[in-house]
């Protein structure tokens, strides 16, 4: 069974992006949601590392916590968690995994990793027990080899992600085609495509008549001027 295949009836579809988040940027956050999209998970969760083993002079767990935070809080399919910066001691894969699975045991897990640390997953502690406990998403560049990298193949998944380059053609297109444009474009902006239904075939016709979208984050502050701009453009509505 493919693992990005959701069936009738099926478990939630959880995510774990981890990293030391020093800071989080849109790379992490564009990574996610084309994984979340493309594996129609029900949740991507955030864990900052708490004590990385492998890397030194790292600022606090609590900073980059809030961080993390601060950054996904406008997108109704992330959350964060303190698991790893709760535990005493380094932090190892292994751990995270087995402490998220008791919060949902019957849930499909799935670990979102960059394509440098899959070259050197096999030296992980536990790397045998990591596999069972999460299928592994290795998020890519375009045009990145990984040739030489042998790997469980029922175990990981490659995925590329297009490079931060982003265009409003793109954007347009994505829309069209119902896909995410979660933080390729500010927050604001993707409440304004849905409310109007921008960029859809029959947007021209209905986009008025549309109700808010499903998903809709709340307490986004818009920009100064963009409030007043949305406000002036259902004036005379019914």
């Amino acid at each position: 069974m493919s693992p990005i295949t959701r069936h009738s009836g099926a478990r939630r579809r959880i995510g774990i992006m981890g990293g030391t988040f020093d800071p989080i940027h849109h790379g992490h956050l564009v990574a996610a949601s084309e994984v979340a999209d493309r594996f129609d998970l029900d949740e991507v969760i955030f864990v900052p590392t708490g004590q990385p083993w492998q890397k030194a002079g790292v600022t606090p767990a609590e900073d980059r916590y809030l961080m993390t935070v601060i950054a996904t809080a406008a997108n109704p399919r992330f959350s964060v968690s303190r698991v790893d910066i709760d535990r005493p001691g380094p932090t190892y894969t292994v751990d995270t995994l087995t402490d998220l699975r008791r919060t949902d045991p019957e849930a499909d897990w799935f670990f979102i990793t960059g394509a440098d640390a899959l070259t050197a997953i096999m030296s992980w502690k536990n790397v045998a027990q990591v596999f069972g406990l999460a299928h592994f998403i290795g998020v890519t560049r375009p045009g990145y080899s990984m040739a030489e990298l042998t790997l469980p193949p029922d175990a990981v998944t490659l995925m590329e992600v297009p490079a931060l380059a982003i265009s409003s053609t793109d954007c347009r297109a994505r829309v069209r085609g119902g896909g995410p444009v979660w933080y390729l474009v500010p927050d604001g902006v993707v409440q304004y495509i849905a409310k109007h239904r921008l960029y859809q075939e029959d947007s021209g016709e209905h986009r008025r008549r549309v109700p808010e979208p499903e998903h809709r984050p709340d307490g986004i502050v818009l920009p100064p001027g963009i409030a007043k701009e949305i406000t002036e453009s259902f004036e005379g509505e019914q």
